[in-house]
């Protein structure tokens, strides 16, 4: 599937901001699933200072700031993308038992294994918490598969949580979502890293798109017309794959890839330092269709 993704984003500020520097994560990945084959930042006012570099976690972040007084900071990016169906087979997916995989990410000592230990421990947004675990474990149960066991969870955190964009913010813990049973993609992804890590096993976050569909005829999932998020489960041998709690799916070609990081904090779509005073007001949109 062929993508034109538009991300708008708009800060009005009610007094006059005399200097902000930002960091966005705003361009898709390209990886084996995936092909950006192109994406333009474009920020109002014109930036003063601009550059790019890839993170620990090879995500593009784009640097800027603006050193005039300004009321009004525009980001609009504009990308390009292609995403190609999951080809691993279910079938051989499935032979890898949980407890298995337990024991070759916390034994072996190759390259990658080591690599993968650093998205077992916990993380800024996800610590490690006894509820989790004791969550977790209606779905791990003894001599079950790892993608068994996920996909359980994942359709457990989809029936049990309520999603309400009005309950959560970015700040609020995790240890609260699990309390009352609601939130949105980015706590619903928080949980269920925190339940996979709690068995010893190896999650990371994952931010990005779902397409915007257009055609009555054709599913809406939840999180189209905003940034979404999900997580992946690394398996040995396979690498990593995909669930989405906020829709009970594994993610295919509707869901675009635009970082990965431990947790949210490792992913933050636009984030900076504003030096000024007062309030402000925050806008965001998102287009994704496919072309």
């Amino acid at each position: 599937m062929n993508y034109k993704i538009t991300h708008n984003t708009h800060y009005s500020y009610n007094n006059f901001v005399n200097l902000c520097y930002n960091e966005a994560r705003l361009t898709p990945r390209s990886f084996t699933r995936q092909v950006c084959n192109h994406s333009k930042l474009i920020v109002e006012p014109d930036p003063s200072g601009y550059r790019e570099r890839k993170d620990f976690f090879g995500n593009t972040v784009c640097f800027f700031s603006i050193q005039r007084p300004h009321q009004e900071l525009s980001v609009i990016v504009t990308s390009e993308v292609e995403v190609y169906a999951s080809n691993f087979q279910l079938d051989l997916v499935n032979g890898f038992e949980w407890e298995d995989v337990h024991d070759q990410l916390h034994i072996d000592v190759n390259e990658e294994i080591l690599e993968m230990r650093q998205y077992i421990l916990e993380s800024p947004m996800i610590p490690e918490l006894p509820e989790l675990r004791t969550y977790a474990k209606t779905s791990f149960t003894p001599d079950r598969s790892l993608l068994e066991s996920v996909a359980e969870l994942t359709e457990r955190l989809y029936s049990e949580f309520e999603y309400d964009t009005n309950f959560t913010s970015v700040a609020t813990p995790l240890k609260e979502v699990m309390e009352h049973r609601r939130g949105v993609c980015q706590d619903f992804a928080h949980l269920g890293i925190g339940c996979v890590r709690s068995m010893g096993l190896a999650a990371r976050y994952v931010s990005g798109y779902i397409e915007t569909v257009t055609d009555s005829d054709q599913e809406q999932l939840v999180g189209s017309g905003a940034s979404h998020a999900w997580f992946s489960v690394y398996f040995p041998e396979i690498g990593w794959i995909d669930f989405d709690p906020t829709n009970n799916v594994m993610p295919t070609d509707r869901h675009i890839t635009v970082a990965w990081g431990r947790d949210y904090s490792d992913v933050t779509p636009l984030k900076g330092v504003v030096y000024g005073s007062g309030t402000h007001e925050l806008s965001v949109s998102v287009d994704c269709r496919s072309v």
